[in-house]
């Protein structure tokens, strides 16, 4: 079947970006890329164990259930734009069965503040996952890049689709100056990226 509609477009918009920020970099473009995670890297993580009762219902839900239910990433910060693309995932893309995987990637795990700001972000955004598309969910803090860090959640979970926002500059100077979507974009390879533009955004050239 063929591409058509506003993903289709917005592809082409995201190809021409990559082959004009080519244009302007050249070689330099690889030394301008985050570094990716090497495998003999430490990979520090932990799994946030949320709530009684957001596991509770969770569990409840499947009871009975063909668990046949997709895998979702979801990349989650503090930031409003993080926020819009969790919202528009449980509006748009979830559906009763499947597991949305909240990753937050944090830049040092022994911070405790860091640490217990993010564990609070998960499990806020669970209950409201729970309570607005009755998805399972589960969530995990990781220590490094947010680039690498969802790249490699990624390559373990094997998901449908990995939603990310984007940081509000528009979608082609993001792809042209580089950017978290962008890095993930270029190097996911395991699922396809969706990313989610902020309210209002528009394209930019």
């Amino acid at each position: 079947m063929a591409l058509q509609g506003p993903h289709f477009h917005q592809c082409m918009i995201i190809q021409k970006a990559r082959e004009k920020r080519r244009a302007w970099y050249g070689e330099k473009e690889d030394f301008l890329a985050m570094e990716t995670l090497k495998e003999d890297e430490v990979y520090n993580w932990t799994d946030v164990r949320l709530p009684s009762p957001i596991a509770a219902v969770t569990e409840e839900r499947q009871a009975g259930e063909r668990r046949n239910g997709r895998d979702i990433i979801v990349a989650v910060d503090h930031g409003p734009k993080s926020k819009h693309a969790f919202d528009w995932a449980l509006i748009h893309l979830c559906r009763a069965n499947d597991t949305l995987h909240l990753v937050h990637a944090v830049s040092s795990l022994g911070n405790k503040i860091v640490y217990d700001q993010g564990q609070g972000l998960m499990e806020k955004l669970a209950a409201e996952a729970v309570q607005v598309a009755m998805v399972r969910t589960a969530a995990r803090i990781v220590e490094g890049e947010a680039g690498s860090v969802i790249c490699k959640e990624a390559e373990r979970i094997k998901p449908a689709a990995v939603v990310i926002g984007t940081r509000g500059r528009g979608l082609i100077r993001s792809v042209i100056q580089g950017s978290v979507s962008e890095y993930c974009f270029r190097h996911c390879k395991v699922a396809p990226i969706i990313i989610v533009p902020g309210k209002g955004a528009g394209d930019e050239s």
